[in-house]
């Protein structure tokens, strides 16, 4: 008996640690060191534990990762864990509740707080993916979830009872099976940034589009003679300084939609956006052909007959269509509200980006005028004569039936990813061809031409930048009004409010 004893001894002296382990982890395993026996008015412990997606067990996180009420940091306490509620993610904190044992409370405000955009969409996107909330009440659990999806009717029966509802009444969510594009309804009409300059830019991309309209339209008709000098500039000059007419209305009514105040404003930078770039231009050009006696350098004549054509035509007619875009204006039509609080875009993968989307959206504008742009090349810049102007007005239309069709599709992908900021995108992919002619602009004087010196070179750059910034302007007019009829005929067909 005694040898036993002994030799037991001597056994567990092996494993001191193991011991030691075990005795640690029983102390743990005790849930905590009060009886739950409590007298009225005694504060119940109350704890946060976690929250997290309801469909996702392991995706976890504390509970003041949401902008909860919370304590003075200092005073919140965490509550100490052994070490199977550590493996299972834990994380008791103590709250700012006051619960006393036997009191009943029916209504009391636990703290005022203002929460900030960051902290909506945190509790917005908590609803969206149904996370939930546990709780312990005197080591009791409880689960519930984080906020309701209401519809428009229940929102106002809760109202007209009386409960406190923090929600929106534009950002209500009719159906809890919305995805992708019908989720931003309430900020999909939400008015772009520098709403003069789109405006602007709008009205000048139209003014163009009207311009080249017509000057394919002159030439359809037979009035563009090789025989004749000139004639081609003579047009191109008198149209534009008509349709100033056009773009002063566009772009005055257009603003005015947009809620904008200082229209005068915007009527002076939709004249010179365009016309700007082009005088400067033409300025530095000018000097250069005088320097070296070349006879493109315009004479005074010319330049007094420009001048005057653009203070007594083009100006007056660009302020007349500002006045009756003004006057005659009527409210933006969409079929949606638009939120008072704006809705976080999410972060999307690089490719989904501006630049890489203006790369993707001009393959397709480009490839359709690839073959004329080198005969239209040849008779700008080179010697030969172009007179199809059947062949390049279908290629122009293509262009245009291109454009719509990629600006569509690249908006319909950008709110399938709940990115509503699509105004300017739209603009941007559609013009993105104008910067695909500029790169044939410099394959062209390297591959194609023998152009050679600092004066052929300076006009070659200089007046292809213009063309292409013109053109910029008008496909990017063309993709944002074709992307404006989809989304309109988009979110008509749903039911937003």
């Amino acid at each position: 008996m005694c040898s036993f004893t002994v030799k037991g001894m001597v056994h567990l002296r092996k494993y001191p640690f193991l011991i030691l382990l075990l005795i640690y982890l029983g102390i743990q395993v005790e849930s905590d060191a009060s009886d739950h026996r409590y007298s009225e008015g005694d504060i119940v412990p109350f704890y946060a534990n976690k929250i997290g997606p309801i469909s996702n067990s392991w995706e976890i996180y504390a509970y003041y990762e949401l902008p909860y009420c919370s304590q003075v940091t200092d005073d919140v306490k965490e509550k100490k864990l052994n070490l199977g509620e550590m493996l299972n993610g834990d994380h008791l904190v103590s709250t700012p509740y006051k619960l006393e044992f036997l009191v009943d409370k029916d209504f009391e405000v636990l703290c005022n707080k203002t929460l900030s955009k960051t902290d909506v969409s945190k509790f917005r996107r908590a609803i969206e993916k149904d996370y939930y909330m546990q709780l312990y009440y005197d080591d009791l659990p409880m689960w519930a979830f984080i906020g309701i999806k209401l519809n428009k009717g229940d929102l106002n029966e809760r109202i007209k009872k009386g409960n406190s509802v923090d929600v929106e009444e534009d950002q209500v969510i009719s159906n809890q099976e919305e995805i992708g594009w019908k989720n931003v309804h309430g900020d999909v009409f939400r008015f772009p940034q520098h709403k003069s300059l789109f405006a602007a830019a709008l009205g000048a991309g139209t003014q163009l589009l009207i311009l080249i309209i017509a000057i394919l339209a002159l030439g359809l008709l037979g009035f563009f003679k090789p025989y004749i000098r000139g004639v081609l500039w003579n047009a191109l000059i008198i149209v534009y300084a008509v349709t100033s007419l056009v773009s002063g209305y566009t772009s005055g009514s257009f603003y005015c939609q947009l809620e904008g105040t200082n229209w005068m404003k915007n009527i002076i930078l939709t004249g010179g956006l365009y016309l700007g770039p082009l005088f400067l231009t033409f300025t530095f050009l000018d000097i250069v052909a005088i320097f070296y006696g070349s006879t493109t350098a315009l004479p005074p004549r010319a330049i007094v007959m420009l001048s005057l054509s653009w203070i007594f035509i083009a100006s007056p007619l660009l302020l007349l269509g500002g006045i009756i875009g003004k006057t005659r204006m009527s409210e933006f039509q969409s079929p949606c509200k638009t939120a008072k609080i704006p809705r976080e875009v999410p972060t999307l993968r690089w490719y989904k980006d501006v630049l890489p989307q203006m790369v993707l959206a001009g393959i397709l504008p480009y490839s359709v005028i690839n073959i004329q742009l080198y005969y239209i090349f040849e008779s700008v810049w080179g010697h030969r004569i172009y007179i199809l102007y059947s062949i390049i007005s279908i290629v122009f239309f293509l262009l245009l039936i291109m454009t719509a069709l990629v600006s569509v599709a690249l908006t319909y992908f950008q709110l399938a990813v709940e990115d509503h900021q699509w105004w300017w995108r739209s603009f941007l992919s559609g013009g993105s061809t104008g910067l695909y002619i500029y790169v044939y602009c410099i394959y062209y004087s390297f591959k194609r031409s023998e152009m050679n010196g600092f004066m052929q070179i300076s006009f070659y750059f200089g007046y292809m930048a213009c063309v292409c910034f013109g053109i910029f302007l008008l496909l990017g007019s063309v993709g944002f009004r074709a992307s404006l009829l989809f989304v309109r005929y988009l979110y008509a067909a749903i039911k937003c409010d």
